[in-house]
């Protein structure tokens, strides 16, 4: 059974971490990062700060993207200890059947290690490659790709290495990354993942597609904090921590960048002698060995290095080797900053009497990259609902003119593919001008937020949009649509 032991919480000043100085940290990721959703602070094993930015909170999951990395990593790392496998095992003696007609040297030299440390000796990211493959095998993809340096060198970051370490522990187990971590890892930790992807032959995306909550990131990381222990059990081996947070291959010579301080197995070194596992748009799992700390952050930030920045400059001072006088008063005022986050809603003026008379009509809209065929909105005097036929799919949402109204809404789960994934969302509108409603649409489990302005003038809507950060363009262009007569 799952270990739902909670975490102990003390003052930050009894752990020698400044209140003040936190609610300082606090303001300048407000002020410098648009959308962070949540973080957890733990010093010494104790929560001393904790908090989610409104719409989120701490019983949400959250997308990892390549934090996923990180638990691939472990997984390996177990089924090393138990004997399944070794890092210098040659990869294509898993997968003896999936080698192409003709095998290179370098693929034929390729170890578990290589993929581990990003070194496989491909001049670039073999991703697509492998996720184009006709049958469905990435993994087969892989193996396909030209391999043009001896494996080892140079570092190139490749996601379809680390899918491949996932092949691996199912081939060597019998079971999935996530069947095999369940019983040794998520279990032990109290963590309760609530999905990971898979690829289309059913294996667990192994570079990305996990989703955990802000605080199964904190008791990861502090798990490797404490060298591989929790509760008094050994879980990892402590010479596996040691290594795959160790530099193991270089990856720059910026001394000001933390994607140049070196790389593990599947964890990047950064400044400060600390380390972390993370994913796009900022998602974080920070340790700090000097300072016996481990930071948890969700977000969707566009600049990642900026998160990193104002953690290092606000956050590391606050810290100090000792415990604190006790400061009720800040206490207090970091406690009450922390259960205020939220993010900011859209500008509203007075409900538009346009609302009306546009609300429940069917608008055909013109063919658009969004695949977006039909839009309808019906208005209350709270707020209403956007429906969207957006490929084959019918998706709608609720919103609200005060609050967030929340839902489960497939609506743009997969910006420009139409994809039918429901997904929690909350959403907020509001009349910016008399023609023109602002519709604010979070993906709470995911660093997505859509902003559409929908402008009405006689029988003509004008849809247009934007997503915060994405993998391709942000700004989606202008749809045009006509009501259809009658409704």
């Amino acid at each position: 059974m799952p270990d739902s032991s909670p975490l102990h919480r003390t003052s930050p000043e009894a752990q020698g971490v400044s209140s003040p100085a936190l609610l300082d940290f606090i303001d300048a990721l407000d002020k410098t990062i648009s959308e962070v959703h949540g973080l957890v602070l733990l010093r010494h094993g104790q929560v001393v700060a904790e908090g989610w930015w409104a719409p989120y909170g701490p019983e949400i999951p959250h997308m990892l993207f390549s934090l996923t990395k990180s638990f691939t990593s472990t997984a390996i790392g177990l089924a090393v200890a138990e004997g399944r496998l070794a890092v210098d095992d040659l990869v294509l003696t898993f997968f003896p059947e999936k080698a192409p007609r003709r095998v290179s040297k370098n693929l034929a030299a390729l170890r578990v290690r290589h993929l581990l440390t990003m070194s496989t000796g491909h001049k670039q990211d073999a991703t697509g490659r492998a996720i184009a493959q006709a049958d469905g095998d990435w993994v087969r993809g892989f193996l396909a790709a030209p391999v043009g340096h001896a494996p080892g060198k140079p570092f190139v970051y490749n996601s379809a290495a680390s899918h491949v370490l996932s092949a691996i522990i199912e081939k060597v187990t019998g079971q999935s990354a996530l069947d095999y971590l369940t019983p040794r890892l998520f279990e032990p930790l109290g963590i309760r993942p609530s999905h990971w992807e898979r690829d289309p032959r059913g294996i667990c995306t192994g570079g990305w597609g996990l989703m955990l909550r802000t605080e199964e990131i904190a008791r990861f990381g502090q798990l490797y904090l404490q060298g591989g222990v929790w509760n008094g059990k050994r879980i990892l081996p402590e010479a596996w921590v040691r290594e795959a947070t160790a530099k193991q291959v270089d990856n720059g010579a910026d001394p000001r960048n933390d994607w140049n301080q070196g790389y593990g197995y599947q964890f990047w070194r950064c400044r400060h002698n600390s380390y972390r596992g993370d994913g796009a748009f900022g998602q974080y799992c920070l340790v700090l060995p000097d300072l016996d700390a481990v930071l948890a952050i969700t977000s969707g930030a566009n600049d990642m290095q900026a998160v990193l920045d104002v953690v290092w400059d606000r956050l590391l001072p606050a810290m100090h080797p000792a415990a604190l006088p006790a400061d009720p008063p800040a206490e207090a005022a970091l406690r009450q900053r922390l259960q205020g986050l939220s993010l900011p809603a859209p500008e509203a003026r007075p409900v538009s009497p346009l609302a009306a008379q546009v609300s429940g009509r069917t608008y055909d809209m013109a063919e658009s990259e969004l695949k977006i065929r039909t839009v309808r909105l019906d208005f209350t005097s709270q707020g209403g609902r956007l429906t969207v036929r957006q490929g084959a799919n019918d998706h709608s949402a609720g919103f609200n003119y005060s609050g967030y109204c929340f839902g489960q809404s497939g609506l743009f789960a997969d910006p420009g593919h139409g994809a039918s994934v429901a997904r929690l969302v909350a959403a907020q509108a509001a009349w910016v001008k008399e023609h023109t409603l602002r519709l604010t649409l979070r993906q709470c489990t995911a660093p997505f937020v859509f902003t559409f302005d929908f402008t009405f003038e006689a029988d003509a809507l004008t849809m247009e949009g934007k997503v915060n950060v994405y993998f391709g363009p942000t700004q989606f262009p202008a749809i045009e649509g006509k009501a259809r007569t009658g409704g």
